[in-house]
């Protein structure tokens, strides 16, 4: 016949979803807390759980010897023969110690202990159920709040709704049914373990996976995913059959896939935009619905710039700069968009800049900038191989181009100190901090042979820098 302890334990494992032995073995570490409450840490104590009488009993085992020197852990010989008269030296004796001599400390320590092991125990086992549902959708119900935070019933386990992973403007009470997306499921948090979002893009993949059959099955793909909650959001979606249309799948007949995702997110607006290997295109469809005149990408900044008619430039940047915020999320890359007149304005004074190189014409000159090289530091500080690949001009002019550069920035620094020198010479200063510097005498006898470097144009190279590698004269009209 069950005992009145085995039929609690009993009870308890089969509310609280614990294991039996689970609780068992919480029952004896928490006997054996309370016993060294009282009888002190260095007693060598064992805790055995006995279902026949239901009772855990307590054994403090003790080493025989012949001159006991430490009574808390030896006992002598005669002692020992006393409870077993086969005991010897050396021997581990074990004596029961009577539960009832624990004091109300002691009792305290064993309830704390106990309840300790069974929130452990409950965590353990929310902990094993819910880890492989990271990355999923759950339903549950508002159960309380706390600071903010919302915590949600899901059945088995409670999980927190943080404040900042809330949608701004939605508002629940007590007791309604909420769908959230698991985003992590920490065995060391503080309070519940399973955290959820409905803020984030994975939120709004796995909606669009439960309403489109077909990129359940695989046929549609969702290449990327972007939102600002409550207010908009960008899917990238992509079709592998040709047959089917990616955008037209996820919207549904009449709207009624994409509006069940709409309905769930309270409103939030959500742009459907076809996925593509290009990334000129489909940075086209993701500032859709504006028309896009050109775009300039720059690989080495992963940046890209877009040129729009001026009529177009609000709605390509969108209400408070949302849509291209979002299409920048999207594809993962720094977008700027302008207006065509403020492009033409920006790319004469950049042509100006570049043309001022010896041998670089108007075609070349349009070929840098389209390229996002602005100025001749900028081919100074790209690579040839990087100039050749974003230009098409080739290797070996873009190698040229670097040359040509560099001597310019170097007899562009060279002339001004000169003129620093000459100006330092002017007002009786000497030209050179440096020891060994001229006199001021010697500077005003070189005044002359300054002024007329600092007279020739900087931007002029040397003689027969002009040619190309292979000995061609450079004819700006010859570049392309």
């Amino acid at each position: 016949m069950s005992s009145e302890l085995d039929r609690i334990i009993e009870q308890v494992g089969k509310d609280k979803g614990i294991d039996k032995e689970i609780l068992i073995d919480a029952l004896q570490a928490a006997m054996i807390s309370a016993a060294k409450k009282k009888f002190g840490p260095q007693r060598d104590l064992e805790a055995q759980y006995n279902p026949e009488i239901g009772e855990v009993e307590l054994f403090e085992f003790k080493t025989v010897v012949e001159n006991v020197t430490n009574p808390s852990v030896e006992i002598s010989l005669e002692e020992a023969k006393a409870t077993d008269p086969e005991a010897e030296p050396g021997d581990s004796l074990g004596q029961k110690i009577p539960t009832e001599t624990f004091g109300r400390i002691a009792a305290q320590t064993a309830k704390q202990v106990i309840m300790q092991k069974v929130r452990d125990a409950e965590r353990e086992m929310v902990y094993e159920l819910y880890k492989d549902q990271k990355g999923e959708l759950v339903h549950g119900t508002v159960q309380r709040f706390e600071k903010g935070d919302m915590i949600v019933n899901l059945g088995r386990a409670e999980a927190v709704l943080h404040f900042k992973e809330q949608i701004p403007r939605e508002n629940y009470r007590i007791g309604d049914r909420i769908r959230a997306f698991i985003y992590d499921v920490d065995k060391n948090a503080k309070g519940p373990l399973i955290k959820l979002s409905r803020v984030r893009p994975e939120m709004l993949v796995k909606l669009f996976e439960l309403e489109v059959p077909e990129i359940y099955d695989g046929i549609v793909e969702i290449k990327g995913a972007a939102r600002e909650p409550g207010g908009r959001a960008k899917i990238a979606v992509y079709s592998r059959d040709i047959d089917v249309d990616p955008v037209g799948a996820c919207v549904g007949m009449k709207g009624s896939r994409v509006q069940a995702v709409v309905y769930e997110l309270r409103g939030e607006k959500i742009d459907i935009v076809p996925w593509s290997n290009d990334i000129a295109t489909y940075v086209c469809n993701a500032l859709a619905p504006a028309e896009i005149s050109k775009v300039i990408i720059d690989e080495r900044e992963h940046g890209i710039e877009v040129i729009v008619p001026d009529n177009q430039l609000s709605l390509a940047i969108g209400k408070k700069g949302q849509n291209v915020r979002l299409a920048s999320k999207l594809l993962g890359w720094k977008i700027e968009i302008r207006g065509e007149t403020d492009a033409e304005e920006s790319f004469l004074a950049a042509k100006a800049k570049l043309e001022g190189l010896h041998g670089v014409g108007d075609v070349i000159a349009r070929s840098l900038i389209n390229a996002g090289i602005y100025s001749v530091e900028d081919i100074n500080d790209w690579e040839a191989e990087n100039i050749a690949q974003a230009t098409q001009i080739g290797l070996k002019k873009a190698e040229k181009l670097k040359d040509l550069a560099r001597e310019y920035i170097e007899s562009g620094a060279a002339a001004k100190a000169e003129h620093e020198g000459e100006e330092a010479a002017a007002e009786g200063e000497p030209a050179s901090s440096e020891p060994g510097a001229a006199p001021e005498a010697e500077a005003h006898e070189e005044e002359g042979s300054a002024a007329e470097s600092a007279e020739a144009p900087v931007a002029e190279p040397a003689e027969g820098q002009a040619e190309e590698a292979d000995g061609e004269p450079a004819d700006p009209e010859d570049r392309s």
